[in-house]
């Protein structure tokens, strides 16, 4: 069992202070999730962020802020989820706001994906996260939120993403599920789906670095806006289905996607 590494032990002890707001960010060690741990912190949250990659631990041990806990945790694990949501009870108490955002995303032609890939897309993507909000439950009092990270891709098909695009179609739709059967308890459920977004997932899609270029330029020529989001765009859109100014936004899908498949 791999323990929890804790960014500063002194901000960690204080972390049951129920004076200001609780976020937990999984995949939160870069990108998005990253991006999003820093707005929520510069706003008075107490943010947890989990990850499983080492190296991107110890990176965001360095560039977080102190008050940042960086758990490390694999979010296909079920076992991992249960020590999450022990570690937020135990050290953190109530949470205003989850953001499912740790994800798998591998490319490879439909006749070439094998079992032990879709089984791990749809574990890290799907299952992972089902589990972890089923065990967070105690911690999610009324007026708290969960958004889920999909993609645009879910709904703008694009070759060799089938497996990946078939796990963010299953977020949109547990989302909804989970926002009607969560309402009564005053927990909102929405997903944000980013369009293309300048993070280095891009590099882990296995591609070849001409190949990997030229779906940057291609995707780019798609875009209205003409550019690749910012991993900040990304974290305002979820801090906003997270804040006071979303409490009637459930079961929705806010897209930001700088145009991207509207005009096609």
């Amino acid at each position: 069992m791999t323990p929890p590494f804790i960014v500063n032990r002194k901000e960690h002890s204080e972390m049951g202070s129920n004076s200001s707001p609780a976020a937990l960010i999984t995949g939160g060690t870069s990108g998005i999730g990253m991006a999003t741990a820093r707005l929520l912190h510069t706003r008075g949250y107490r943010v947890v962020v989990t990850g499983r990659n080492p190296r991107t631990l110890e990176a965001a041990r360095r560039a977080l802020p102190d008050g940042v806990t960086v758990f490390s945790a694999d979010a296909a694990s079920l076992t991992d989820a249960a020590r999450v949501a022990a570690h937020v009870r135990d050290h953190v108490g109530t949470l205003r706001l989850v953001l499912l955002n740790a994800a798998l995303e591998q490319a490879a032609l439909f006749e070439e994906v094998g079992e032990v890939s879709f089984d791990a897309h749809f574990a890290t993507n799907v299952k992972g996260h089902f589990f972890l909000v089923r065990e967070l439950l105690p911690s999610l009092a009324r007026g708290s939120a969960v958004v889920f990270t999909s993609s645009i891709i879910a709904d703008k098909a694009m070759p060799t993403m089938s497996v990946y695009s078939g796990t963010k179609g299953a977020q949109i739709a547990l989302a909804r599920a989970l926002a009607v059967e969560l309402a009564p308890r005053g927990i909102r459920v929405n997903v944000v789906a980013p369009g293309p977004v300048d993070t280095p997932a891009l590099e882990k899609l296995g591609l070849p670095a001409g190949q990997l270029q030229a779906l940057k330029d291609d995707i780019v020529a798609q875009v209205p806006l003409g550019r690749f989001a910012t991993p900040e765009e990304i974290a305002g859109a979820v801090a906003f289905l997270g804040s006071p100014d979303a409490t009637f936004v459930t079961g929705a899908t806010l897209v930001v996607g700088g145009g991207f498949g509207v005009a096609s």
